[in-house]
């Protein structure tokens, strides 16, 4: 298991991320949903918790089969997915329950990601008093204005460092430290895949992975901070997400993956094949693979056989 804290700072109060968290993700899933893989919302209704009180329990299959690495989609089925589950009771939140992780082939494979929203800088140490920190772990800060990103992500850097309407920004070096108001994500990052071989390399690429996709959603917290936090309110932004999601669904769904089946008038065997492998029909006769090569004529200018006396001739005539 590899564990990992990131710390990403904003310059907006918890209260005011509140909204914006749930904006930002509902948007930013709808746009990198493409047909047939995205984000798909299962469930998303209100959960209570003893110990942390009322919150919203999401569920949710992420499709990523064309955004694996050349070497990961060498060993995953052309449908692939990863069930996410995340309780909110911000400002502390869960994401995929370590003792059910659900990956449609992965067994061995699970993300645990627990979050903590405080009003301060980053400098809060040993915020996460978690019995899976064994010891000291890495802790990365990131930083929504200057920190790299994914080529294929930097249309949104242009909007980071322009004055927003609310009055927020631009951000320039050193923003972390003379900021007012700031506040910062804590997220405690655990990836397990106990898969001889592969677990280093695979868990250090989700971490890289997950890393990318903290920055860019923060960072677009921030660029459409204009479109949330001008008075939307917690019922506005529920509203939104319900309507959001729904038209997430429906984008995914356009070209949900099926499966034909012939039926043959056969009896049914008494074990069938797995749901997901495509039905061959039955029949009696042998496929035309398995058929055995058909008779060819043989050319006129061949005899039908060759002697040895007759071999000798031709070759003295020769």
């Amino acid at each position: 298991m590899l564990i990992k804290e990131y710390r990403i700072c904003m310059p907006l109060t918890t209260e005011e991320y509140r909204v914006g968290q749930l904006y930002t993700i509902s948007k930013h899933s709808h746009q990198e949903s493409e047909k047939g893989e995205g984000v798909e919302v299962v469930k998303n209704e209100p959960h209570e918790d003893p110990v942390h009180g009322p919150g919203q329990f999401t569920e949710k299959r992420v499709h990523l089969s064309s955004k694996l690495p050349s070497w990961a989609r060498a060993v995953t089925p052309r449908i692939f997915y990863i069930t996410e589950k995340a309780w909110n009771y911000y400002p502390y939140t869960i994401t995929a329950d370590g003792h059910s992780p659900q990956c449609s082939f992965l067994p061995k494979f699970s993300i645990y990601i627990e979050t903590k929203y405080e009003d301060n800088c980053g400098d809060s140490e040993n915020i996460f008093c978690s019995d899976k920190i064994l010891g000291d772990h890495e802790v990365s800060f990131l930083d929504i204005a200057f920190d790299e990103i994914p080529e294929r992500y930097y249309r949104s850097l242009e909007f980071v460092h322009k004055v927003a309407k609310t009055g927020r920004g631009p951000l320039r070096e050193g923003w972390r430290q003379h900021t007012k108001p700031i506040m910062c994500s804590y997220k405690l990052v655990s990836v397990k895949f106990e898969v001889w071989g592969l677990q280093t390399r695979v868990e250090q690429f989700v971490h890289k992975v997950i890393r990318d996709i903290l920055l860019i959603g923060h960072r677009q917290a921030f660029a459409w901070v204009d479109e949330w936090c001008a008075g939307m309110t917690m019922e506005e932004v529920r509203c939104y997400e319900r309507e959001t999601q729904e038209a997430t669904n429906e984008l995914i769904g356009l070209v949900a993956p099926t499966i034909s089946v012939s039926e043959v008038g056969q009896p049914t065997a008494s074990h069938s094949a797995p749901a997901s492998a495509p039905s061959t029909p039955l029949s009696d006769e042998a496929p035309d693979f398995l058929a055995p090569p058909k008779t060819r004529p043989r050319k006129k200018s061949a005899p039908e056989t060759l002697t040895l006396p007759a071999l000798r001739e031709r070759a003295g005539a020769e």
